[in-house]
């Protein structure tokens, strides 16, 4: 009998603690010694570390060498049994490590262990061949060694046929990356390059050690309803790397936990983070035109999905560091009321096209893992150079396997899908019987074909162990798949929401005919989400992430500039629905800078009242600028951080304005519901009450909320050139408050409670008020609240 996943996935189990930890390490030893007579038929290998290694690369010096055989003393004898084939990756138990890496298509294959400083040497310390009778069931490798393994690496080699154009790729003098490797060890320091100059050195996966625990302290998930989330888009080295963040240790994971309080501050009860599973930030390293090196910041580029980023880590080398202190934000996260969504790219890997690197499932199952055409070409729907193979069983196993282990052991709340609509892209040698079990009838799906069930879909939305957490889609690819609205949902999946971001930046620069369709995102795009019984919450709304202009660029440039990105301007979006105010660039009128703020307030306040799921791309909060750059995917310098001391000066100005903004929203008991809102609760209003205007040359929008907490809610937008007088409507017995109105200066901007001055402020417009009137400057919006007429 084979140990099943869910022995592990128990002992993971958030709040499972060390005790299920232990009880599932000591069935998984009692498995293997149950069966070791099954798994030991033949005489087992016994090995020590030799005096000779394998080497891979130069030899070294002499002084090397003696580093070398101190290194090795750590390492002593081991046995060598047949193993098990689950789960996949490297387990340890009390006795030692179990082994299994899938490979269908190789003849041979061999375990190849490290000391850390041979790894640094680029040469292997030892090999075990794996015996194809022995050490293989079906198309799983496996090996079990029974020793001790502390600050020990290991990868594998294949053997088999190197025919590119067949698409197959199996090099048996490469070490491989297991794709199932829980911590990856490379280069230690961020930015740095190896010894010899490489910004590819070698990488291995770190043998797992039973007494790895860590303390979670009784969290649990904190499981908000998603129609209550406040998302807030972040990059985990920019937000703390800057010099004014004053952290201990910046751009890291522990930095991160240290300005937490920002977020708890700013209204946030949910981070979604950019990609901080192992990449190479070296991967484009070279200068650009302006001379500073070119990196990959971004992070879009996944070297290996279940390792979270080694170099975010306060101690570089030291893996199992990575490990916890990932562990450490996301339960520090969680003490504060916060979820952790992380942002994950299962559409393609770091090794792209022919030209690309063999690094870990090129050269373990090319075919498997990527969309391969007939002649070994490879598909490239990511416009990255590859695409991950996600509908073949194996590899969308392998989702669901990675997807369960950052559930159940980092205690994350949910991921969101980078170009997501990969996902439902048939496979390679599509055969329905292999994804469905049967024949369809008239199925002629050739590999990329959109799928209307994607079974890789389908087995996330009902997999039992990732019940409940939040899926998010970037429902488009770079093949041209554009899903919004359409995305496979199973009544779960929400998605960014990209034609929202498109309609409210137009509608707010004031362009003519999009009246009506700003009406639908103010309601939760119900023309786009309710056909199918889905609810606002499916609709991620954004104005501004980390693709494209900050919020500050949206209002001070017409044309992208990019040039800094060496790509002579030509990389990044050309059509960015933007507005400079009047003048382009920084240096403007005192006039122009005083709508450029208006503008922002608007777009803002916009976010915060809308019905779906809000989310803030970091920085926008204070006005972060990057100079007019709408793709800063390499740029790993100020134009990417977060400016701690910017931040603190806007602290009485427009952040001031953000942190009330999401507090107003969260007291809404009439924002953010279930549900699209119907007339029993929502009037839409013109110049006058009850009289809308969806005309095409309409540029104002108003409507009134009926709310059990604040009683009615009335909220307008002139995104008019003219100021405009309004009559609001009447309300006998009661009287309408003025809450915000971006016309205004800060402090006035936002009257909250605290306002020492607040009641000179609403005495200003009461003559207005009292006869059902409000003034609306251009480009402004208001927020009124209904009060009794005392």
């Amino acid at each position: 009998m084979e140990l099943c996943t869910a022995t592990l996935l128990a002992a993971q189990a958030p709040g499972g603690g060390l005790w299920n930890r232990k009880r599932a390490d000591a069935r998984l030893q009692s498995t293997l010694h149950r069966n070791k007579a099954k798994w030991t038929a033949r005489v087992p290998i016994v090995g020590r570390i030799s005096g000779d290694s394998a080497r891979v690369g130069p030899p070294a010096a002499d002084a090397v060498v003696e580093n070398d055989a101190a290194d090795r003393t750590r390492f002593g004898a081991y046995n060598a049994l047949a193993g098990m084939p689950q789960p996949l990756g490297a387990t340890a138990t009390g006795e030692g490590v179990n082994f299994a890496v899938y490979s269908g298509g190789a003849s041979a294959a061999t375990l190849c262990l490290f000391t850390r400083f041979d790894l640094k040497q680029n040469r292997v310390t030892e090999e075990i061949p794996l015996d194809g009778r022995i050490n293989k069931t079906g198309s799983v490798w496996h090996i079990y060694l029974e020793g001790k393994f502390r600050d020990i690496a290991y990868g594998y080699k294949f053997d088999g046929k190197f025919l590119p154009e067949e698409g197959l790729y199996f090099d048996k003098s490469r070490v491989l990356l297991d794709p199932y490797a829980k911590a990856v060890i490379g280069r230690g320091e961020y930015g740095i390059i190896g010894q010899d100059g490489s910004c590819w050195p070698g990488m291995a996966g770190m043998v797992p050690i039973s007494d790895s625990e860590f303390d979670w302290e009784g969290d649990l998930p904190l499981c908000y309803p998603q129609k209550d989330l406040i998302i807030y888009e972040m990059h985990i080295r920019g937000y703390t790397k800057h010099d004014s963040s004053k952290v201990n240790f910046p751009g890291t994971y522990i930095g991160t936990v240290q300005k937490l309080d920002h977020l708890k501050e700013l209204g946030v009860n949910c981070i979604e983070l950019m990609p901080c599973q192992e990449f190479n930030e070296l991967e484009y390293f070279k200068n650009s035109v302006h001379g500073e090196n070119r990196f990959n910041f971004w992070g879009y580029s996944t070297i290996n999905y279940f390792s979270p980023m080694l170099r975010y880590s306060s101690t570089g080398m030291a893996t199992h560091d990575a490990v916890n202190e990932f562990k450490m934000l996301v339960r520090e996260a969680h003490k504060r009321g916060i979820e952790v969504i992380i942002d994950i790219v299962f559409n393609h890997t770091v090794e792209g096209n022919e030209n690309g690197p063999i690094l870990s499932f090129r050269g373990i199952d090319n075919r498997t893992y990527y969309m391969i055409a007939p002649k070994g070409e490879f598909y490239n729907y990511s416009g990255c150079g590859n695409t991950f193979n996600c509908n073949h069983p194996v590899v969308r196993q392998f989702i669901i396997d990675c997807m369960r282990y950052w559930v159940t052991e980092m205690h994350i709340d949910g991921f969101r899908f980078d170009l997501a609509s990969i996902m439902t892209r048939a496979s390679s040698l599509w055969d329905a019987v292999n994804a469905y079990g049967r024949q369809v009838e008239g199925d002629t799906m050739t590999t990329g074909t959109p799928l209307s069930d994607p079974p890789l879909i389908d087995m996330i939305s009902n997999d039992p162990i990732l019940g409940g957490v939040k899926l998010i889609a970037e429902a488009w690819d770079a093949g041209g798949l554009y899903q919004v609205g359409r995305f496979p949902h199973w009544g779960i999946w929400s998605e960014w929401n990209g034609q929202y971001r498109d309609v409210v930046r137009q509608f707010i620069k004031g362009t003519d005919g999009f009246a009506g369709a700003f009406a639908h995102c103010l309601c939760g795009s119900p023309n786009i989400y309710q056909e199918g019984g889905r609810r606002p919450w499916n609709s991620i709304n954004f104005v501004c992430a980390h693709d494209g202009f900050t919020l500050a660029d949206l209002v001070t440039y017409n044309n992208k500039n990019n040039s800094a990105n060496g790509e002579d301007n030509r990389d990044g979006e050309n059509h960015n629905l933007s507005w400079n105010c009047g003048e382009e660039g920084e240096f403007a009128s005192l006039s122009v800078r005083r709508l450029r703020r208006r503008q922002m307030r608007n777009f803002f306040l916009c976010l915060m009242v809308s019905q779906g799921v809000p989310m803030i791309h970091m920085g926008d909060e204070y006005g972060h600028t990057k100079g007019g750059n709408n793709n800063t995917y390499c740029h790993d310098n100020y134009l990417s951080y977060f400016r701690w001391d910017e931040k603190e000066e806007a602290l009485s100005d427009f952040y001031r304005f953000c942190r009330l903004m999401t507090q107003f929203r969260r007291e809404c008991e009439s924002i953010g519901l279930d549900d699209f809102p119907t007339s029993d609760r929502l009037q839409w209003h013109g110049h006058h009450p009850g009289a809308p205007d969806w005309s095409g040359t309409s540029r104002f929008v108003a409507f009134s909320l009926i709310d059990s907490v604040k009683r009615e809610i009335y909220m307008a937008f002139n995104t008019s050139h003219l100021p405009v007088v309004i009559t609001i409507p009447d309300r006998p017995g009661f009287r309408w408050d003025p809450l915000v109105d971006t016309g205004k200066p800060a402090p006035y901007d936002f009257l909250s409670g605290d306002l020492h001055d607040r009641e000179t402020a609403i005495q200003q417009v009461s003559h207005f008020l009292n006869s059902n009137l409000y003034p609306m400057l251009s480009y402004s919006s208001i927020i009124l609240l209904l009060c009794p007429d005392s």
